[in-house]
């Protein structure tokens, strides 16, 4: 599993012109399902994502997480993550899971997160989608489960 983590003022998805899921202040996850991703993959990376000290205490420092700073999660599932541009000049997505499984997995993933008691928005699984971030910093992170 790779998620692309935010930072952000405000985040927002939209699908046929419509908002589905928007948050204020908090963390937006692009989110990347790959083949071989298990419950727990999701659950490490759920809890990491929302651990992260990544927002400023009172001296500028980077020293809370989001739940200290009353966050919110904007999780949109962005199947390219788990795409391969090392050969030739067409992505290849060999390595992102079937359809079924990652929407199941992807459903455990903001599940995990709600249950720690944040605010989680999503978009819609499979549509096009337009996401709006208003990234804070910039401060971005990329979260890969088979990192070590």
């Amino acid at each position: 599993m790779k998620i692309v983590l935010q930072r952000v003022k405000k985040a927002s998805v939209a699908v046929d012109g419509r908002v589905v899921g928007a948050i204020g202040a908090g963390i937006c996850l692009l989110v990347g399902v790959e083949k071989g991703d298990t419950d727990k993959d999701v659950e490490a990376l759920a809890r990491k994502a929302v651990e992260l000290r990544i927002f400023p205490d009172a001296e500028g420092k980077m020293n809370l997480s989001l739940a200290d700073a009353g966050g919110e999660v904007l999780a949109v599932s962005q199947f390219t993550l788990a795409g391969s541009v090392n050969k030739g000049r067409r992505p290849s997505f060999d390595g992102a899971e079937s359809p079924q499984l990652a929407a199941a997995l992807f459903d455990h993933f903001v599940k995990t997160i709600r249950s720690a008691g944040f605010k989680v928005e999503t978009g819609v699984f499979q549509a096009v989608m337009d996401v709006a971030i208003l990234n804070d910093g910039p401060v971005t992170f990329i979260l890969d489960s088979k990192a070590k």
